[in-house]
């Protein structure tokens, strides 16, 4: 069932004040008669010509909107100078209400326009649906309409050019929740790595548990894959790297290892490299974003570790890998935890618990309960210290000095880290990086 319509007048022309106003009053009109939505809200989108006020923007609505006042509806008009802030605005609004299934009544001629600024702003969570503008307002029931143009493709061009005005719009908004804060370990030398892990602040993504530096996207989540990707822009420019040479794991929450240069796998939660300016990453919210560093050898790596990822090994992997590879001796390897869910917050169910408890019962707390508490922290030093990697060569959360230390719990700082843990299905991410300085 449609829990949200929106109508698009962005592209008509100005000087066609009446017909807008007719062709609105018909369509909300059409809307009520038809009821095809209990409850909707209505979101209005058209262009806020240069040097207009909003308000001016709406009061040549009125006349339309009136007669829509007095029904039980929810309706808003959005006026903005481009189609990607008009309809970002909207998403922002879908949002908060957590409405996810939009009908979108439109001119034809704007149908393959829409598609495109929707593949980019919104992601799977949402459902569209499209119906004609004229077909609307013209009858009383609303039925879909025969688009003559179905079936075609935008020229490459005028898809560059939505890429392009969606890219300066999300550029062009306001860090939030502060300022972009980066962690970074006293262990790794500056002067040959670029390295940290960020926390939740300083991007541009707004729902509750995204907000506001969330670095991933998928297909259950609402942040598109442009909000990412803006993320990661702030986050470079503050890192200084170059996001174009990115790379970041594909989780499998197994052992796979990408080396750098070679056929990459199809997943894997290791990656390495000996390559300079090449900006490797793993990504964390509660799974370990582990870093490797060689000074000796000039080689790095990142690994995801959630606790299938630890049970397997993957840590130990990544050094092998190193070692291998690039011919890294295992006592030169530097390795740092990220921010991480803690032995304070993280529960198992027992049988999972037990692979804990056999690499070391100080690993498992309250082992006969149900879902005993484990440490995935301390299971990864104990396997690394086991795979040859000095005990001071390793940081995590046993460092002496605890000013020093970088490898929080992340479901007890909601106001620093995300944490899937905590937030549920909708969680964000932050992430480990490590680069080899040119």
């Amino acid at each position: 069932m449609v829990e949200a319509v929106l109508i698009d007048l962005f592209s008509l022309p100005a000087n066609s004040q009446n017909n807008i106003q007719g062709l609105l009053h018909n369509t909300l009109e059409a809307i009520e008669k038809c009821s095809f939505i209990p409850a909707p809200c209505v979101y209005v989108m058209c262009c806020q010509r240069q040097g207009s006020e909003r308000k001016g923007e709406q009061e040549f609505l009125l006349p339309a909107l009136r007669s829509f006042q007095s029904l039980n509806r929810k309706l808003e008009v959005i006026c903005a100078q481009t189609t990607a802030a008009a309809l970002y605005t909207i998403k922002q609004r879908l949002d908060e209400k957590d409405l996810s299934i939009i009908k979108v009544i439109l001119p034809t001629l704007r149908k393959h326009l829409m598609e495109i600024y929707i593949d980019h702003l919104f992601t799977a969570v949402y459902r569209f649906e499209f119906e004609d503008l004229q077909a609307v307002s013209d009858c009383e029931n609303l039925q879909i309409s025969e688009h003559q143009n179905e079936g075609q493709t935008l020229p490459s061009q005028d898809v560059a050019l939505i890429r392009s005005e969606i890219q300066m719009y999300l550029e062009s908004l306001p860090s939030l929740k502060g300022e972009l804060t980066i962690l970074r370990s006293s262990l790794i030398p500056g002067d040959i790595f670029l390295h940290g892990f960020t926390t939740r602040t300083g991007g541009i993504s707004y729902i509750p548990t995204l907000s506001s530096c969330n670095l991933f996207s998928s297909s259950k989540r609402r942040d598109p894959q442009v909000v990412v990707k803006e993320n990661l822009r702030q986050l470079a420019n503050a890192a200084g790297f170059n996001p174009e040479a990115f790379h970041r794991v594909k989780v499998d929450h197994a052992n796979a290892v990408c080396i750098m240069g070679k056929t990459e796998p199809d997943n894997y939660d290791g990656i390495v490299t000996n390559q300079k300016g090449v900006t490797l990453a793993a990504p964390g919210a509660d799974c370990i974003p582990v870093l490797f560093a060689d000074p000796v050898r000039r080689a790095c790596g990142a690994a995801h570790s959630g606790w299938k990822g630890t049970l397997l090994g993957v840590s130990m992997a990544t050094v092998n890998a190193m070692v291998s590879e690039y011919g890294c001796n295992v006592k030169d390897i530097l390795v740092v935890l990220g921010p991480s869910v803690g032995p304070c917050c993280y529960k198992l169910p027992h049988e999972s618990a037990k692979e804990f408890h056999r690499i070391d019962p100080n690993c498992v707390r309250l082992f006969d309960s149900a879902s005993p508490y484990i440490d995935i922290r301390r299971a990864t030093r104990i396997l690394l210290e086991r795979g040859g990697i000095l005990p001071e060569n390793i940081q995590d959360d046993s460092v002496p000095d605890q000013n020093q230390n970088i490898t929080f719990c992340t479901a007890c700082h909601p106001d620093k880290f995300y944490s899937h843990f905590r937030d549920g299905t909708n969680f964000g991410t932050q992430i480990g990086f490590i680069s080899i300085k040119d």
